[in-house]
């Protein structure tokens, strides 16, 4: 083995492990692949940077923009918006109909924008109608993952291994070549997801914030007494800003509410705190500090009883409103992400108040954890749910801020302007068309959507920057480097030699569903896009070795890249339901495992008459 060789692998090596671990965020692992490719020169400066001009990276790119101009104009939701008539069916017939819909949608539009809807519709009717979200989140996010696998725009996977497929020569793949296969597993994964549904949790997503977040009876206002040591002191020299057990949420003097008090506000006699901590410390620092304790909140007593005069009328319409919990899922891109709870007071959070946090589940952080204290200290990644105190009018607007999901829905007062959505829709369809009938290359049908969507006002530059989920694009430019690397070593040809001395001897269907197996696999543990960009050379060198043809064998990589149902990090929207904290572990291993197993002999069977 080469020197060569041995170093594209202790780099492929180490990317996995970061992968899984989550040391760094993808976007930053791509970053290093590429420098670390350069410096060792298993690629040029040239050859380093090739993915950010690569045809595959810059189309997923367009087609997230034009999905950011989808959901901006409200027409997934358009798409979507009869689902709430819905709950009227039972439910084993209301989650083959989601999934269907899902998957249809799909097939055109990023799966991982509309999972997001899906995921807000779902709450609705968890809330309004009592449907078991439980029972319908995981199915959705199946859907969405066998939909985007039926036309070569549905997903980025699809893409990568077409562009991977081009650059080695062989023929690229039509915009509906395999939507059959497609629509067969689709079918397939409706009856064995329906069937496993029974086996899913019944949870109601919008019950119970106060005991999932265990604050209920931990919020409470507390009044200074004359006596008390904390009069004339900033609130930066009291307990109140370094005891990290008690947070502070608001000031109410003379009428006046403070949101979020600053650190150098000096204290007077009668103030009212309005603090979150347990018993054990309300009860300390009530005796320490000479402070009256009002009796602790529970949800329905949260409305402060404030009077307010016509000089502050800024507040009358927060005062008069109750005070609702709602919790907010982060996503990729988004602002939050860096900051500190502390951090988000500081924020234009449109008057929401963060008071907890829960963190995403992960390799290192096997349980979700309720983070209360030390919010000085604690970062927010991507999958984290901050729990916000907030009013109806509030809420309202804080739906517009990008990159979150907000889990307990309402009705939103924004409407959107109808002629933009119905403008977005139609040149959806147009970008369809052209793709499809083959007037144009996705690439060149895509940035003409684009285009249009500018000309028609449909689409905002700033919306681009901020929605984009840029590490998806970052991560398909660090990988593509990282497939040349293997060209260039000559790692995939090495790779696919121990392979075909591995199967010697065996007939070409246990060596197509060994190579679906080994993607599918690997796929569980890192990205799709990655898988995608380490298997598909070696699937066509183990095709010329054998010497058949290579197409079978691309489409098993690009199947099984996708097909990650049996972990909950192999694919975004698995991740994102993941986090909401409803399933377990075992929920995607034993329902996603069993669904794996039978598309892997499906899709043996399926491509094997190509052979």
């Amino acid at each position: 083995m080469d020197l060569a060789i041995i170093e594209v692998f202790i780099i492929l090596g180490i990317t996995i492990f970061l992968f899984v671990t989550e040391l760094f965020p993808v976007d930053k692992i791509a970053i290093f692949i590429i420098i670390a490719l350069m410096l060792t020169g298993l690629v040029t400066p040239e050859e380093g940077i090739s993915g950010f001009s690569n045809t595959a990276t810059i189309t997923v790119l367009a087609l997230m923009i034009i999905a950011v101009a989808l959901e901006d104009n409200g027409v997934i939701a358009w798409f979507t918006r009869g689902l709430q008539r819905l709950s009227i069916i039972p439910l084993i017939l209301l989650i083959p109909t989601f999934m269907i819909i899902t998957a249809s949608i799909s097939s055109f539009i990023s799966t991982t924008a509309v999972v997001i809807v899906f995921i807000k519709i779902i709450f609705q009717l968890s809330e309004r109608y009592g449907v078991a979200a439980g029972k319908l989140l995981l199915p959705v996010s199946f859907a969405g993952i066998l939909g985007g696998s039926c036309t070569l725009m549905g997903t980025s996977t699809n893409l990568i291994v077409n562009s991977v497929a081009q650059n080695r020569g062989v023929e690229k793949l039509g915009f509906f070549e395999f939507a059959w296969f497609g629509v067969i597993f689709l079918l397939i994964g409706v009856v064995v997801v329906t069937i496993g549904s029974k086996f899913l949790p019944k949870k109601n997503v919008s019950e119970g914030l106060e005991t999932d977040y265990e604050i209920d009876n931990l919020i409470t206002t507390l009044t200074i007494n004359g006596d008390s040591p904390l009069i004339g002191k900033a609130i930066q020299d009291t307990f109140l800003f370094k005891d990290t057990d008690v947070t502070l949420l608001k000031l109410i003097r003379d009428r006046v509410v403070t949101n979020a008090p600053g650190k150098y506000i000096t204290l007077a006699e009668n103030d009212r705190l309005v603090v979150m901590a347990d018993l054990e410390n309300i009860e300390r620092i009530s005796a320490e500090e000479h402070l009256t304790q009002r009796t602790l909140r529970s949800k329905k007593e949260q409305t402060e009883d404030i009077k307010v005069t016509d000089k502050d009328k800024s507040n009358t319409k927060r005062d008069k409103q109750e005070i609702q919990l709602v919790e907010v899922l982060v996503l990729p891109g988004s602002a939050f992400i860096g900051n500190t709870l502390n951090n988000l007071k500081r924020l234009k959070l449109e008057g929401a108040l963060p008071i907890a946090i829960k963190k995403r589940k992960n390799i290192r952080n096997t349980t979700e954890r309720l983070i209360r204290k030390d919010l000085n200290q604690i970062r927010i990644k991507p999958g984290d749910r901050i729990l916000l105190e907030i009013t109806q009018t509030e809420l309202n607007t804080l739906e517009r801020l990008e990159g979150i999901v907000i889990l307990k829905m309402h009705e939103s007062s924004n409407t959107k302007n109808p002629k933009r959505m119905y403008i977005t829709a139609a040149i959806l369809v147009a970008v369809v068309t052209m793709a499809a009938s083959g007037l144009l290359s996705i690439l060149a049908s895509s940035l003409t959507g684009i285009g249009l969507l500018l000309a028609t006002n449909s689409l905002e530059m700033n919306k681009i920057y901020h929605k984009v989920d840029w590490q998806i694009f970052f991560l398909l430019a660090g990988m593509i480097p990282l497939g040349v690397a293997m060209t260039n070593s000559g790692a995939d040809l090495w790779l696919s030699e121990q392979l075909l001395n591995l199967f010697d001897g065996k007939n070409n269907l246990f060596i197509l569903a060994a190579l679906f197996m080994i993607t599918m696999i690997l796929s569980g543990s890192i990205s799709n896009n990655a898988t995608a960009v380490i298997m598909a050379p070696i699937a066509i060198s183990v095709a010329a070795g054998l010497d058949l043809p290579a197409k079978p064998f691309i489409l098993a990589v690009m199947f099984a890249a996708n097909f990650s149902f049996f972990t909950p990090v192999g694919y975004q929207t698995n991740t994102l339901i993941y986090n909401l904290g409803i399933y377990r572990f075992k929920h995607f291993f034993i329902i996603g495992g069993i669904l794996s197993i039978i598309l892997c002999v499906a899709a043996t069977l399926l491509l094997s008459t190509l052979l």
